[in-house]
């Protein structure tokens, strides 16, 4: 299917989801995060749901992290292709950008070399590991500034595509995705 087809076909489903089955899916991704390869890794990046747009709920994950005293970095978008990253602490505060995403207002930032893992949004994926978001191109310019070997996850509530038609040069695949129902895996090892 190409990526306008999908985002349409899952944005539908995702509004079709209750706020019970949101809460209870998000639950379940959060616990499967436990099961990766990522616990000796020091710096997270977790973005902060949109509401309005029945995201996934990622404060289960980040309550995981914070328990087990990983840094945890969240983004803030600076410019309409760019995102800056800030260290999550107790006196971080938050506001609601433009486009419904909450994001710090200020604090510390991280560059994303420093980053281990990224936990990455997205409305669909397919077998292969390659992902589709709302089309803006944030988080494959993100990725692109962050090391090779930068772990990348990501969380959908939804099962994978057979294949993406039209995936781009500049799309940066997945290392994982974690679904209520299964975790899939794109590394070679």
């Amino acid at each position: 299917m190409l990526k306008r087809d999908l985002r349409l076909k899952y944005s539908k489903l995702r509004s079709s989801l209750t706020p019970s089955q949101l809460s209870l899916q998000s639950i379940a991704i959060a616990n499967s995060v436990l099961q990766l390869p990522i616990w000796k890794k020091e710096y997270f990046h977790i973005f902060l749901p949109i509401q309005q747009k029945a995201e996934i709920d990622t404060e289960g994950i980040i309550s995981i992290l914070l328990g087990l005293d990983k840094n945890v970095i969240v983004p803030k978008i600076i410019s309409s292709t760019q995102l800056e990253h800030y260290l999550l602490t107790d006196n971080t505060k938050f506001i609601i950008n433009k486009l419904n995403i909450p994001e710090p207002v200020d604090g510390i930032t991280i560059e994303p070399k420093k980053l281990d893992v990224v936990f990455i949004p997205l409305l669909a994926f397919d077998e292969k590991g390659n992902r589709i978001g709302y089309g803006k191109g944030y988080y494959d310019r993100f990725l692109n500034d962050c090391r090779e070997d930068v772990i990348k996850i990501g969380l959908s509530f939804f099962e994978a595509e057979p294949l993406i038609d039209d995936i781009d040069i500049t799309d940066i695949p997945l290392d994982y995705c974690i679904t209520p129902k299964k975790t899939y895996s794109f590394t070679e090892s």
